[in-house]
């Protein structure tokens, strides 16, 4: 039907280009967000100073790069966003309790400290199993001004909850999973959440090897449950509600607790 005098068409919908905008756009947020944590490690070793007299941005250099980085990662999933598969599923509720048991599972060292009656960090197997005390990291509470505090805090949480579960779900699962199975074809053919021995032992060991060493054990745990998610489910929004789930469950107890070395 031609349109009247003085309408305006509607642009076109954007659809997400061919493989290699499909690639970029699943790659590029992790790889800048991998890249912000290596920022972070240089500014602070290069210009950080930990010192009563130090300015806070030299002092918590993680104060204002980790929302530098939310901000960026978030620019790029916004830019991309019809480029992800993130269509409701009915493994979403089911994945919110796999989210759940899984980050039980990886805080179960950590409490296991408290437990255990420990004042020093132990050595051995115990701290190979991760049972350490976790109370230093980021934390808020080195902003007196409430309105700093507060600012801080909820923007922790939204890059752990938010953005962190999509970058690392589209990275992982999304794009990694699938690209293992067909590196030198067209990797997006390939069914999403499609199992193989050779994607499971190579994703669930990098997702293993971006964390310290003595989060090993759990990390394993609960990068092969998101595996057998990503299996069972063949959706990418369920292994996102699960990272998410995991996440959100993970900051309300260190804010409870105050072990901040789990951020």
């Amino acid at each position: 039907m031609p349109h009247s005098a003085g309408t305006i068409a509607a642009p076109p919908r954007r659809e997400c280009g061919g493989k290699s905008e499909r690639t970029l756009a699943h790659v590029l947020p992790f790889a800048l967000f991998m890249g912000f944590m290596l920022v972070l490690q240089v500014v602070s070793a290069q210009f950080g100073w930990d010192h009563p007299a130090a300015p806070w941005w030299r002092r918590y250099p993680e104060q204002w790069i980790y929302p530098l980085q939310t901000l960026a990662c978030l620019g790029l999933l916004l830019r991309f966003r019809r480029c992800f598969e993130l269509r409701w599923s009915r493994w979403v509720p089911i994945a919110v309790v796999v989210g759940a048991a899984g980050i039980g599972i990886w805080l179960l060292p950590a409490a296991a400290y408290d437990w255990l009656g420990l004042t020093e960090e132990p050595r051995g197997w115990l701290k190979w199993l991760g049972v350490v005390s976790r109370a230093e990291g980021f934390n808020p509470g080195v902003f007196s001004n409430p309105a700093a505090y507060w600012g801080s805090l909820l923007l922790r949480f939204f890059r752990a909850v938010v953005v962190v579960a999509l970058v690392e779900e589209i990275f992982w699962r999304g794009f990694l999973m699938r690209f293992l199975l067909k590196p030198d074809g067209d990797y997006w053919q390939v069914p999403f959440g499609k199992p193989a021995w050779s994607s499971y032992l190579i994703v669930t060991a990098a997702f293993v090897m971006i964390h310290p060493f003595d989060y090993a054990l759990v990390a394993w745990i609960y990068g092969s449950l998101s595996y057998a998610l990503a299996v069972a489910s063949r959706s990418l929004l369920a292994c996102v509600a699960m990272h998410a789930t995991a996440n959100l469950l993970m900051a309300l107890y260190i804010v409870a607790t105050g072990k901040f070395g789990l951020w």
